[in-house]
């Protein structure tokens, strides 16, 4: 997309032109430190845009032709019922589908255990925050106790106030409870314990003086302090570490039988530092705040002012746990979790570039390599952990169409490598499987990055968006609540866990799934996504690091790597479930469901676009129509924008009911954010620009290339940020 550049100097640097701010950052902050001089980076962005720009605007050219080709075949056939087996056919006839090949595993090497061996929780975070990115960083472990009493985990939600006794005494219970499944004692319960020691490399309990032992000793891990008295205990359970805090001086352990007053749990495994879904980065000053903190992630540096409770303190990067290993020696747990990078994908361009007909470069081309020139620092240390001991950087690529794609994504990276002097195979790819294309076409996906995969993910809202975009003119869609409950779904879902298996992926990739949406709704969570470890897959994204300490009771209570054992082989789900299109029936809808489904999404897209266009917010918890609040980015709003646009071209609603829903959730919007001092009211005017590009998602859905929302909010917010500048 193509913005205003005209008060801007753009300096030249071979045959590019690079926006000033985004000059200096490179040569000034990146470089530095690096063997990589500018004249070798400026050369290389060139070689990649000379190389890479037409392959990239092919493939989009591509993803436009199928559409059109799909939407005639729905013209064709809207006389007569859906026939899963011809549509199929023709699927495979325009390329859509290409042929699968024979079976073979994946040989993806130098991948750390947190992706390769260990199943846990997975962080999302936008890395445009500091403030975020660091908490993330910082995720690898979690207080138990703070987790459950915080929040609504054990049934009722915390008021807050004075110590609640009772409620602690639940937390306590819940706590130890998980420690008799994942670290039994022989004979006992870890509630009945009086006493903790390590005896000649062994932890035993106590109870009226007898001493039990673990059932399995080799789950000491370590101990800090006295060995007949530690101050803390470090477990293992499902390659998943637990530290039984030990502190009768503490209010809590005080009151505790063994002085027990906190559980830490190994919680975060990895995290996603987001450029894309969860970023609202639209021009060149944006793209080098992004970049800065993933840098200073890379380095080390990272720091952040952080206010709280009334006090303020710095935050930054997190040291590893030392503490005595069982065998007597100093040893030490990693303290931050491993950071992957989410580049944009293929579709957007940025002005932090321009190529030498004055055109944008793409902007995944551009993240690539800065993300990998970043990373040099990480891979560089000497003197402080690295994010990757295995000597790897792990990039996340959305929003990619079929195999093709994800074949260019492997060959921009090993261009990438060449250019910083990185060997093969370093940079690792994260398939997000939550395009259709990609989705029917994993097997040959994976395939293309057979070297380099390090995950594939599934996403239910992306997916469903280009769901419903792919198949727009087929007819109208079930509404969004009834969307997970379509047979398509459970065959996505499960066909992204076979295709895993079948490739080699147990310890040597992540097989991941979707995100909990609600952070302050985790008793449901901790009821519901114990089905993610359950399904066979081995991380699943959370929003927030409490979140991520209670998933993390799920991977104690099931073993993934068993349960993927288990499922190897079993009957793959069918690509005909797959591409069943959830299609509704609009005469089974009563008037209130159809006009409370056009509230729901009009109120979801305002929540969100509002903060977009007015504050640059890419993700925050938006609260919902029923106030319940949700993290929101992108996805959400792709799928929300979608689903209204196909009952608006199929006549299920009009564009009239659309913008009378609109203003109505305009005032509702603006009275849930009434406390929020930065913000820009939606109402009486309904016209500014964040309401107008609101009701763009909608009424220009059908239009939007796979109904992405990136262009229609990207121009807008720079018309936003202008409108701002002009009144300052």
């Amino acid at each position: 997309m193509t913005s205003s550049n005209s008060a801007v100097q753009f300096q030249e640097r071979s045959g590019l032109l690079v926006h000033p701010e985004f000059a200096a950052f490179v040569e000034t902050e990146v470089l530095p430190a690096t063997s990589v001089s500018a004249e070798q980076f400026w050369a290389g962005l060139a070689q990649l845009a000379y190389d890479f720009e037409p392959r990239n605007n092919e493939l989009l050219h591509t993803r436009a032709k199928l559409q059109h080709r799909i939407d005639d075949w729905h013209r064709d056939h809207n006389d007569r019922p859906f026939d899963v087996a011809e549509y199929e056919a023709f699927l495979r006839n325009i390329g859509y589908l290409v042929p699968e090949g024979d079976a073979f595993t994946i040989d993806t090497a130098n991948v750390d255990p947190e992706i390769s061996h260990i199943a846990g929780p997975q962080l999302v975070v936008p890395v445009m925050n500091a403030r975020y990115a660091l908490n993330a960083a910082n995720a690898r472990w979690g207080s138990l106790y703070d987790a459950l009493y915080g929040t609504d985990a054990l049934g009722s939600p915390n008021l807050g106030g004075a110590y609640n006794a009772e409620r602690g005494a639940k937390v306590i219970t819940w706590a130890k409870e998980l420690l008799d499944a994942a670290v039994p004692l022989v004979g006992a319960k870890h509630s009945h314990v009086t006493n903790y020691e390590v005896q000649r490399g062994e932890l035993v309990g106590f109870v009226s003086g007898v001493a039990h032992s673990l059932n399995d000793a080799s789950a000491l891990v370590g101990y800090k302090g006295d060995p007949s008295s530690p101050s803390s205990v470090f477990v293992k359970h499902n390659d998943l570490h637990l530290e039984l805090v030990i502190d009768r001086s503490h209010p809590i352990g005080a009151t505790d039988a063994a002085g027990m007053c906190d559980v830490i749990a190994e919680s975060a495994l990895t995290a996603i530092m987001d450029f894309e879904d969860s970023v609202a980065a639209v021009d060149a000053q944006d793209k080098v705040a992004v970049y800065r903190n993933w840098l200073g992630l890379m380095q080390g540096t990272l720091t952040e002012q952080v206010t709280k409770g009334g006090r303020t303190f710095t935050r930054s990067i997190a040291t590893d746990k030392t503490f005595t290993g069982r065998d007597g020696k100093p040893t030490s747990l990693r303290g931050t979790s491993l950071m992957l990078a989410r580049n944009v994908g293929h579709l957007m361009t940025t002005p932090a570039v321009l190529q030498h007909d004055g055109s944008e470069m793409h902007e995944g081309i551009v993240d690539a390599l800065v993300t990998a020139t970043c990373a040099l620092h990480d891979l560089n240390k000497t003197t402080s952990a690295k994010n990757s001991p295995a000597g790897s950087v792990y990039i996340v690529k959305p929003k990619m169409h079929g195999p093709a794609e994800v074949q260019f994504s492997c060959d921009l990276f090993s261009a990438v490598e060449r250019i910083v002097g990185l060997p093969q195979n370093t940079l690792k790819i994260g398939i997000m499987d939550e395009e259709r294309r990609t989705s029917v076409n994993l097997k040959e996906c994976i395939r293309a990055a057979k070297s380099r995969v390090a995950f594939i993910n599934t996403g239910f809202l992306d997916r469903t968006g280009d769901e419903i975009h792919t198949s727009m003119l087929a007819g109208p869609m079930v509404p969004k609540a009834s969307m997970k409950m379509q047979g398509w779904i459970k065959s996505y879902e499960d066909r992204n866990v076979d295709i895993g298996l079948a490739c080699g992926f147990p310890g040597k990739a992540q097989i991941g799934k979707g995100m909990w949406a609600a952070p302050d709704v985790m008793g449901d969570m901790l009821v519901q996504k114990i089905a993610h470890p359950q399904s066979g897959a081995n991380c699943a994204w959370v929003p927030s690091p409490t979140a991520a300490t209670l998933h993390a009771t799920h991977y104690h209570r099931i073993n993934v790597k068993q349960r993927q054992r288990e499922l190897a082989g079993r009957n793959e789900a069918t690509l005909q479930q797959v591409l069943t299109i959830p299609l509704g029936n609009p005469a089974e809808w009563t008037q209130a469901e159809i006009e409370r489904e056009i509230d729901n999404n009009a109120q979801s897209i305002l929540g969100y676009v509002v903060r977009w266009i007015d504050q640059g917010i890419g993700c925050s918890k938006v609260p919902d129509i029923n106030n319940v609040g949700l993290m929101e980015d992108r996805a959400t709003c792709r799928i929300s924008s979608q689903q209204l646009a196909n009952w608006v071209r199929h006549g299920v609603i009009t564009r009239d009911q659309v913008e009378a829903s609109l203003q109505r959730m305009a005032v509702f919007v603006d009275q849930q954010n009434a406390d929020d001092p930065l913000y820009t009211p939606l109402s009486p005017s309904f016209n500014t620009i964040a309401f107008q590009a609101a009701r763009d998602l909608i009424t220009m859905g059908c239009e939007q290339p796979s109904g992405y929302t990136e262009p229609i909010l990207h121009s807008r917010r720079i018309q936003r940020k202008a409108q701002q500048k002009a009144s300052s």
